[in-house]
């Protein structure tokens, strides 16, 4: 579970968001939303510990996050959690193959299978020795995809993920997502596509203005 316990975000004189409380359970697809500037990338940022937040505390398994050390922070982005980029955050001149392997937590015939197996989920069978270069937006997505996959992260942060993809390959990332989450994950999704909001279980919604703060959470339909 992972929560945020009177989260706020300041830079200078302008804050984002102020006391955020959220708590967001495994299991669960959760929709972030609110008009550009509200702050939904800082606040994923927070949370995947890229960030520091002004003040405030957040939770993640019984663990506060915001206090741990440098070393701890490289463990649980090694060990929990997943990223996944509106710019799909991978090696452009490696195969995919070699942007997946990166995050195998098994070798040899195991970890050769798991990534058989991911490239599978996502549409992208036999295809290991592709040029990550050569490939679609929506086929490098899949592959940042197949890449969380083989990770298996109990924390998955993603980051307008479908923003540049037609509805097609959206609706892959966002059932792979779902995926995720009936593993066991919790998945939180930034967004402003109203039909990606729609396929969540919650919603949580930032304001515009410099006291943004938690404005909803309730049942999107399915």
């Amino acid at each position: 579970m992972l929560e945020t316990r009177d989260l706020t975000m300041s830079y200078g004189e302008r804050t984002l968001w102020t006391g955020l409380d959220l708590t967001l359970k495994p299991g669960q697809l959760t929709a972030l939303t609110g008009p550009s500037g509200s702050g939904k990338s800082t606040l994923l940022n927070c949370m995947g510990l890229l960030e520091q937040p002004t003040s405030g505390e957040i939770w993640f398994d019984g663990r506060e996050l915001t206090r741990m050390r440098p070393g701890a922070v490289r463990r649980f982005r090694r060990d929990h959690l997943g990223y996944l980029f509106q710019n799909y955050a991978l090696v452009e001149n490696a195969t995919i193959a070699e942007n997946i392997d990166v995050a195998l937590k098994v070798r040899g015939r195991r970890g050769n299978a798991a990534m058989s197996d991911a490239l599978e989920r996502v549409g992208l069978a036999g295809r290991e020795d592709d040029r990550v270069s050569r490939l679609s937006g929506g086929e490098q997505q899949r592959v940042a995809l197949a890449r969380l996959i083989v990770k298996e992260p109990s924390l998955v942060l993603a980051d307008e993920p479908t923003g540049a993809l037609d509805h097609g390959n959206t609706e892959i990332v966002v059932s792979l997502l779902r995926n995720l989450a009936d593993s066991g994950a919790c998945v939180v999704i930034a967004t402003h596509d109203d039909w990606v909001r729609d396929q969540c279980d919650e919603t949580v919604s930032l304001e515009a203005r410099g006291t943004a703060s938690r404005v909803g959470v309730g049942a999107a339909p399915r």
